[in-house]
Parts: structure tokens; C-alpha cells; sequence
């Protein structure tokens, strides 16, 4: 299914991205910010799936690359971009961006990182479909659309670039798009709930 394949290049990015390595005067440096914020990082510890030793490591690779401790669309892009040299991964990146933007302020702080990537490693099914459903609800009203659905799956056929095998008919993403509905739509009014996500992806992982 796309959405569980979706979900695993998501987690294996995101887990890249927070761990670049950083010097050893930069690692005492940081070490020291963290010694500096026991009450957030136990915070986190409570609220998220991670230990505190590992949040320790995310804290330290967060501000590696995002020094400020936020992290904006064009700095988000730039580094997603970075995994698709062979596509453009803008638009994907950007649909992304807000899923991890839970307040819409247009930034992601290192608490808006941890809790996402929190459920896409370690949450449940039920929370990972609940992230998922919410990535593809582009405007967020509670439902998707054909149009929504069509966007994101063009999104990744542009991140993906021209080098998929077999080449990819032109016509592909609107192909999934009604695969997708016919699957999800259970009562055929043409939008998809979260219900009916989340039921239909259910059965076909059982």
C-alpha cells in the first residue's frame, strides 16, 4: 500500500536527518545546552516514545542543523531535497512540513520534531494512520479528496524523479488515486474519512 510504504521512507529520512554527526567541541557545547534543560527534555520524555538519553542525541543533531532550535519551510526543503538529488522533492517536502507544523506558525520547533517522529517510529498503527490520514488532508477539514490524494501522489512521483523502474505512465497518479478511492470510499460519496482510512488500511494489514 502507498501509505505504509509512505510512512517507512518518512521514518528512515527523518531518523537521517537528526543524525548528523557534529564535532567533538560542537558535542560539549550542546551537551551543556541539554545539562541546561532537564524540565524540557523530562517533559518530552513524558509526552513522547523516546528515553531522555535519546532525546539527548535528536536535541544535539536538531541544532547541529537548525542552530536557531526552529526550523523553517526553506531550511526543511533544503534538507529533504538532499535524499531525491534525482527529483524535486519541494512540493512533498512542503506537504510534509505542515504535517509536522501541528500549530501552523510556520516553523517546526524540536518538540513539534520529537512528537512526530515519535509516532511515525514508535507510535501505534492507530497513531501512524492517524499521522498519515492527517499528511494527506491537505487543508485539514477531516476529510480527503480526490484532489488532495492527487496532489500528494503526484508530489511523489515528482520526488521520485525519472528513474523509477519500469518507467511510470503519465497517467499513473490519477491510476492510484482511483485505486485508492475504490478501496477507501466505502460509501462512495467521494471523500474519504478518517473511519474509512483508517478501517480500510486495517484490513489490508491484517
Amino acid at each position: 500500500m502507498l501509505e505504509e510504504t509512505d510512512l517507512r521512507r518518512v521514518e528512515t529520512l527523518f531518523f537521517l536527518c537528526l543524525l548528523y554527526p557534529a564535532d567533538t567541541v560542537e558535542d560539549e557545547m550542546e551537551m551543556a545546552t541539554v545539562r541546561h534543560r532537564p524540565e524540557a527534555l523530562e517533559l518530552l520524555e513524558a509526552q513522547s516514545k523516546f528515553t531522555k538519553k535519546e532525546l539527548q542525541i535528536l536535541y544535539r543533531g536538531f541544532k547541529n542543523e537548525c542552530p536557531s532550535g526552529v526550523v523553517n519551510e526553506d531550511t526543511f526543503k533544503e534538507i529533504y531535497s538532499q535524499f531525491f538529488p534525482q527529483g524535486d522533492s519541494t512540493t512533498y517536502a512542503h506537504f510534509l512540513f505542515n504535517a509536522f507544523d501541528t500549530d501552523h506558525n510556520g516553523s517546526v520547533s524540536f518538540e513539534d520534531f520529537v512528537m512526530g517522529l515519535s509516532i511515525l517510529l514508535r507510535g501505534t498503527v492507530q497513531e501512524k494512520l492517524n499521522w498519515a490520514f492527517n499528511l494527506y488532508d491537505i487543508n485539514k477539514d477531516g476529510y480527503i479528496t480526490k484532489e488532495e490524494m492527487l496532489d500528494i501522489m503526484k508530489a511523489i512521483y515528482d520526488m521520485m524523479g525519472k528513474c523509477t523502474y519500469p518507467v511510470l505512465k503519465e497517467d499513473a497518479p490519477r491510476q492510484h488515486v482511483e485505486t485508492f478511492f475504490q478501496k477507501m470510499d466505502k460509501n462512495k460519496d467521494g471523500v474519504v474519512t478518517i473511519d474509512e482510512f483508517i478501517e480500510s488500511c486495517q484490513k489490508v494489514s491484517n
